[in-house]
């Protein structure tokens, strides 16, 4: 979609909202505006309005033209940050109109368009003193979301309180990335290489995560902080070899202090690198919990992503896991993949709760640039249908006594949906919900890894790895070094350094993605 802006430069709040609303768009910002009979394209203009700030959305498709308008008194723009908030929310309101009379259809989530709804969720309990109904009314009525959807959040809300209370003020979570898989998904835009391709890097990128390890723990010691969580993602870290990830953990085991370790997650994603050998490691160093990720129990959606294992391995794989004893497990489903339907994903749904894992992940398919899905365009189901296999799930998981505990959004949704995890009573991970309701620190290890440093004040700052591993393994004397503010920034809160908006201006970026994201 074209996009002109008029009297303001708020790209990435017109972005949210257009790829929320029309996720099969990409932003363009041509020099003039188009010729009439353009197929599609979008003004969005800012002016004063007597005692208001207009903002107006013109909204043209296949020769259709709709406006949308939305305006917030001129004496609320108080001071810098909350004018900048303002204006955006009109402007994303705005755009929301315009596209509501262009669509016909109201979409689940309103004019919603950030990753992590639950934590507006929280803001609006605590403004309602906890009363959940007045709070899921008073949520409805401020985004425009659906009751179903609004449900959602209230549950994540809850979990993500009980979580915060649960903490103290320097525990934190920690992460290591493994960015290797067996071959590389056709849906997938994430920073892991193929080992087809790249086997030669493994030793190397081990010893550099060593490095990094090591760097690490003595900055985690020097902050005085508590490591709660432990999760190995990437990637793949069950590519690696017994005696590889013997090594990982036993580092992991005497350069850390995991005493007051909740919890270890180990992405053991594809069921062709579980092995008996491996899972003995895993077991040997207190590995809590894995994630044996099918994405779909049906072998031609396996084979249009790439996959080169089968269902049947998913099987044989959960019960190598079962007889290993001790693991709590996570399985991830994707909605919205090639060559699936509604009656097949209702089928893998129900396949999955046979093998009865203590939780399961309904991921929505994110149709990022950078993977083969997307450059190859493939045939897949419309947001209709996604809809309708995200719907049936959830009943089909709450039937069976799951709960939603944590959720968040990416950009390029099919359907501008979402991601769900869902878990039997006392199965929460922790590592999630720190993440997505962002309660405390996640110092990240490993390429592509993003550390992301907060407290209760409010203070937030981030660190940002090298993604891929050649670079990684190049900088990593930089990344070592780096680590040195985990210690700066705690300090700093101690000594009382940092200002109030903080908070605000740490809002862009992400942190490493819980579940290992498909």
């Amino acid at each position: 979609m074209e996009l002109f802006l008029r009297n303001h430069d708020y790209k990435y709040a017109v972005e949210q909202i257009m790829l929320m609303l029309f996720p099969d768009q990409r932003p363009v910002y041509p020099e003039r505006l188009p010729p009439e009979g353009f197929p599609f394209y979008a003004v969005v203009s800012l002016e004063e309005d007597g005692s208001r700030l207009l903002a107006r959305t013109e909204l043209v498709r296949g020769g259709r033209r709709e406006t949308g308008e939305a305006a917030v008194p001129q004496g609320a723009l108080t001071d810098e940050i909350v004018s900048a908030r303002l204006r955006q929310r009109i402007i994303k309101q705005s755009f929301y109109q315009a596209a509501l009379r262009l669509l016909g259809e109201k979409p689940v989530w309103g004019t919603l368009s950030g990753v992590r709804p639950a934590r507006l969720m929280r803001s609006v309990l605590r403004e309602t003193g906890g009363d959940a109904e007045a709070a899921c009314a008073r949520f409805m009525e401020l985004y425009d979301v659906s009751r179903e959807r609004t449900g959602l959040c209230l549950d994540a809300a809850r979990r993500a309180e009980t979580a915060d209370r649960s903490l103290g003020e320097r525990d934190v979570c920690l992460y290591l990335g493994i960015p290797f898989c067996p071959t590389r998904c056709a849906y997938c835009s994430f920073v892991s290489q193929s080992v087809e391709r790249t086997m030669e890097q493994i030793p190397h990128y081990l010893k550099a995560l060593r490095k990094d390890m090591f760097a690490t723990a003595a900055a985690v010691e020097e902050a005085g902080l508590r490591v709660v969580s432990v999760y190995l993602g990437g990637g793949t870290p069950t590519i690696l070899s017994a005696p590889e990830l013997d090594g990982l953990l036993s580092l992991l085991e005497t350069e850390f202090s995991l005493d007051s370790c909740l919890e270890i997650t180990v992405e053991a994603g594809r069921p062709d690198t579980i092995t008996a050998e491996k899972l003995e490691v895993l077991r040997e160093y207190g590995v809590t919990r894995l994630s044996v990720n099918p994405q779909s129990m049906s072998d031609r959606v396996l084979r249009a992503i790439g996959r080169r294992h089968r269902a049947e391995d998913i099987l044989r794989a959960m019960e190598l896991v079962r007889a290993a004893g001790g693991f709590s497990v996570n399985m991830d489903l994707i909605a919205g993949l090639p060559e699936d339907t509604a009656a097949q994903f209702r089928e893998s749904v129900e396949q999955v709760l046979r093998l009865e894992p203590e939780n399961i992940t309904l991921h929505t398919l994110a149709l990022k640039k950078g993977s083969r899905i997307t450059l190859e365009g493939a045939r897949l189901p419309d947001g209709r249908e996604v809809g309708e296999m995200l719907s049936e799930g959830a009943g089909l998981l709450r039937e069976r006594g799951y709960q939603p505990y944590y959720l968040y959004r990416q950009k390029y949704m099919s359907g501008g949906y979402e991601n769900v995890g869902w878990c039997l009573p006392g199965q929460e991970n922790l590592y999630n919900i720190c993440v997505m309701e962002e309660l405390r620190s996640v110092i990240a290890m490993g390429a592509g890894g993003s550390t992301k440093l907060t407290v209760g004040d409010g203070r937030l700052e981030r660190m940002f790895s090298p993604k891929y591993p050649k670079e990684y393994i190049e900088g990593i004397a930089k990344v070592c070094g780096e680590k040195m503010r985990i210690s700066a920034f705690y300090d700093a809160g101690d000594r009382e350094e940092y200002g109030p908006g903080a908070a605000a201006r740490g809002e862009a970026g992400a942190p490493p993605w819980p579940e290992a994201l498909p």
